[in-house]
């Protein structure tokens, strides 16, 4: 059939040029397959309304006689292109219904070019339900059919009307290609940080249970295995001097460490707390804990007392009790002082004996037979932003000093 549109109108040619940025904006990743979004929507509605329009003016353009094939080739598309629409939607093959449509369409629009409007919605929907070269070499025959109607249209004259539709369809393809790689890129990059989250949520579970496992070995170390340690040496001295005065006053010492050591073994089950020095004044605190080990240690003030938070108050007690142990273990003192200072924005702990001494640079490092005392004060206090030391030389005592933050983690 012979092109009936009269020439000077040209408006399909320039709506080619005119709708370049709008149409290009229309990604349609693979993954969008199944899941229409608004994109899909308005391109099937665009379609719809531009097939209606055409429909109109080519109706109001021609007589009846030649209106009968057109329409049915434009009810054909319709029905073809609603049919692959949904398959795409679905997820299901459409490549033999694709290729029908192209087929019907390049009639259509060849032998009326008004309908050359809905090449851009044909041209996405062939990109979208289609992958590979199918949908490459259909989407050119898209164009090249749109081409030619609108070649037509100028009467084989205007070489624009052939060389524009194919430099835009040429354009489109670049356009959705880098949309298309973009977003596979980006969904690449996605599972690269969800992987990477997962790794490390792993990884900080791992560092939280040696942490934790760091945090119970020196809980059991300051209070079971010291008191243990105590009691035995206490035991043992006992037992070689019975029934001795001195053995039995040992005897009742071992009694009351084993029977504190109860005590803080029931306390590890129960939060960790320092049982029955929770309501007490820290300086008391520090005496009474100090007094089970080396009963003769004394105690000094200096500065004004504050009150300190719950994890300084705790690590203090601990560092005074491993500290009073190894006194008791090692040191053969006569002599033990523990010094409590409260600067303006820190408080301070010495605890002084007049033993034996050793050489901290020396000293053995932890195994099964023991050696976790010191490394243990050290971890409690830097984990709370504090510092550590310990001053020592063999026959010039030991001095182990700590300063801590009035506040944890401060």
């Amino acid at each position: 059939m012979p092109a009936r549109d009269t020439p000077q109108h040209t408006g399909p040619a320039q709506a080619v040029a005119g709708q370049d940025a709008t149409c290009s904006r229309r990604p349609v990743p693979p993954s969008a397959k199944g899941r229409p979004g608004s994109i899909e929507a308005a391109v099937h509605l665009g379609f719809a309304v531009l097939l209606v329009a055409s429909v109109v003016r080519y109706v109001m353009r021609h007589t009846p006689a030649d209106n009968l094939l057109v329409l049915g080739l434009a009810a054909a598309a319709c029905v073809l292109y609603a049919v692959v629409a949904l398959l795409s939607v679905q997820d299901r093959p459409g490549t033999p219904w694709m290729v029908a449509l192209v087929a019907v369409w390049a009639v259509l629009v060849v032998a009326a070019p008004s309908f050359a409007w809905c090449s851009f919605a044909l041209f996405f929907l062939c990109r979208s339900a289609l992958r590979g070269a199918a949908s490459y070499i259909l989407a050119g025959a898209i164009t090249l059919a749109t081409a030619t109607g609108l070649f037509r249209l100028g009467n084989g004259t205007d070489l624009a009307m052939l060389l524009g539709p194919l430099a835009v369809g040429a354009m489109l393809t670049l356009i959705y290609d880098r949309i298309q790689h973009d977003a596979e890129e980006q969904r690449r990059l996605h599972a690269d940080i969800s992987l990477a989250q997962g790794q490390l949520a792993a990884s900080e579970r791992r560092a939280g249970t040696i942490a934790e496992r760091e945090r119970v070995s020196r809980e059991i170390h300051d209070t079971v295995t010291q008191g243990l340690a105590s009691s035995l040496l206490l035991l043992e001295a006992a037992g070689r001097g019975w029934p001795s005065a001195a053995a039995r006053d040992g005897l009742l010492q071992a009694t009351s460490l084993l029977r504190a050591n109860l005590a803080e073994t029931r306390s590890l089950v129960h939060e960790l707390a320092s049982p029955g020095l929770e309501s007490v004044p820290l300086p008391e605190a520090l005496l009474a804990t100090a007094r089970q080990y080396v009963p003769g240690t004394t105690l000094l003030v200096t500065g004004d007392l504050r009150p300190v938070s719950a994890d300084v108050r705790h690590a203090l007690l601990r560092v005074v009790q491993s500290a009073a142990s190894n006194i008791l273990l090692h040191a053969a003192a006569s002599v033990a002082t523990v010094t409590l200072g409260f600067l303006p924005d820190a408080v301070t702990l010495d605890i002084y004996d007049d033993g034996d001494g050793f050489d901290p640079a020396a000293a053995a490092p932890p195994s099964h037979a023991g050696g976790y005392g010191l490394r243990a004060m050290r971890q409690r206090v830097e984990q709370l932003g504090g510092t550590f030391s310990v001053q020592s030389a063999p026959g010039d005592g030991t001095i182990v000093a700590a300063q801590l933050p009035m506040e944890a983690g401060t």
